[in-house]
């Protein structure tokens, strides 16, 4: 892969709750975890259950960097972290970021809670891997490389969320989610940190016809992913963090609808790949 591109990778693509099992095995039944490759740059976006196939491919390979952003840290998104291999290694430095906690929290408090008995039965003191923790708060320019600009943005959604716009060489990928969206109504900041860019994925938990039951819940629908795509004048559309409801029947559908909607959008697939 050469220098100027964006390389993306689902390993985890659903929301809530893993949900493993035949009638998901199509789309996948992970929770949230995307991998983005900005050269020989590799950053992580969540740690959701789909951290751990991810982190077995990269055991393998020689180590580099690794910077892990996090949209938030509720539970689907940070559970898969204690099952990350390469926070095992000696030598591997992993960078984690995350911008909805200050000033009352901290990520490295946040992890330290979840791993802690009787939650969980070993410390965060068991990584052997050299952990740096990164606080910052949303809508501040993050520089994980000198290649590499990360800008966010906050998200409206319970206990706060951040979203992120990676910039690479010409090229840009949002990553959208965790987020509710009021209806009739583009959220401004989020067509602001999305527009122009090559790819957009988007919290597309329900759809406009469930959303109303759902309000207060902190999440989007499909309908909203494309509507915001067409006021940021985004290029691909990638549907993200499925309801664990939603089984393949139901995403083949929506694919169907997204596609007829603005042809080239995707539905996220576990092990899928684009590239910018």
């Amino acid at each position: 892969m050469g220098d100027g591109t964006i390389s993306v990778t689902f390993w985890g693509v659903r929301g809530s709750i893993a949900c493993a099992g035949p009638d998901t095995a199509r789309y996948g039944g992970n929770t949230a975890c995307v991998e983005m490759r900005c050269g020989s740059r590799r950053l992580i976006f969540d740690a959701g259950t789909g951290i751990r196939p991810l982190g077995r491919e990269m055991a393998a390979e020689a180590g580099g960097p690794i910077d892990l952003f996090f949209s938030h840290t509720h539970l689907d998104h940070v559970v898969g972290l204690p099952f990350f291999a390469p926070a095992m290694i000696p030598g591997r430095h992993l960078t984690l970021w995350a911008g909805h906690l200050l000033p009352d929290r901290t990520l490295e408090g946040a992890l330290r809670h979840m791993m802690t008995p009787p939650l969980f039965p070993v410390p965060v003191d068991i990584f052997a891997a050299e952990l740096e923790f990164r606080d910052f708060r949303a809508g501040e320019t993050l520089r994980p490389d000198p290649a590499i600009t990360v800008r966010t943005a906050a998200l409206p959604h319970p206990d706060g969320a951040t979203g992120y716009r990676v910039e690479h060489a010409g090229r840009t990928v949002a990553y959208v989610t965790d987020l509710e969206h009021r209806e009739g109504v583009r959220d401004a900041t989020v067509v602001e940190l999305v527009r122009d860019a090559d790819i957009l994925i988007y919290d597309a938990t329900y759809t406009d016809a469930e959303f109303p039951a759902r309000i207060g819940w902190g999440h989007s629908t499909w309908q909203e992913a494309l509507r915001v795509a067409d006021a940021g004048r985004v290029g691909r559309v990638v549907i993200f963090h499925h309801d664990p409801s939603h089984d393949d029947a139901f995403m083949d559908e929506v694919a169907a609808a997204a596609e007829a909607r603005r042809p080239g959008t995707l539905v996220a697939r576990e092990g899928m790949t684009i590239t910018t």
